[in-house]
């Protein structure tokens, strides 16, 4: 009659982020009887799960108005000269953003560094007793980036100037009126790296 010592060393399975380090069981067996085979079954598995959610997001919203007054010579003898000052808006938006996931990356290339199967020991096995060890590794990674980047920039600029009026006056002066202007600029650097 043959007797057969089978051992079965349990899966292991780590699930977390970035690179898990496993150790894999051992199996000790030692003095067995002639003609009982020994076998060792055992399997590793490596699941790394990571996602990445980035949301980024630039808004830059501008209402500008620019006016100038008004110029006005009138019921004089002898006119001057009448003048109004520039109106001037000044606007500037600069936003640097970056977002880094380097987990992602090490996640790809290192997923299952570190697992493998555990120690086998087996001594004094009996005669006509064959040692027979199955070993199996499963890794599986799964790496999920979700990037939403949104860029809005809203800008309302309005100008106008004042009149200019010379009348009534025995000798006419001059009126002018400044310079009206608006300026805005944006300017956004969004990077994502996963």
């Amino acid at each position: 009659m043959k007797r057969l010592a089978r051992a079965t060393v349990a899966a292991v399975t780590v699930l977390g982020l970035g690179v898990p380090s496993i150790v894999g069981a051992a199996a000790n067996i030692s003095t067995t009887g002639p003609s009982a085979p020994v076998v060792l079954n055992e399997s590793v598995n490596d699941n790394t799960n990571l996602q990445n959610n980035n949301t980024l997001a630039a808004v830059a919203t501008a209402g500008q108005g620019a006016s100038t007054g008004s110029a006005n010579v009138s019921g004089n003898t002898t006119g001057g000269a009448g003048a109004s000052g520039a109106a001037t808006n000044n606007n500037s938006v600069g936003a640097n953003v970056t977002v880094s996931n380097p987990s992602s990356l090490a996640a790809v290339n290192g997923g299952g560094a570190g697992s493998g199967v555990g120690t086998e020991n087996v001594s004094t096995t009996g005669p006509s007793s064959p040692v027979t060890v199955n070993t199996s590794t499963n890794m599986n990674t799964s790496v999920q980036n979700n990037n939403n980047i949104s860029v809005v920039t809203t800008t309302s600029q309005s100008a106008s100037t004042g009149s200019a009026n010379v009348s009534g006056n025995t000798t006419g002066g001059s009126a002018t009126t400044g310079n009206a202007s608006n300026n805005t600029s944006s300017q956004f650097n969004l990077v994502v790296t996963n």
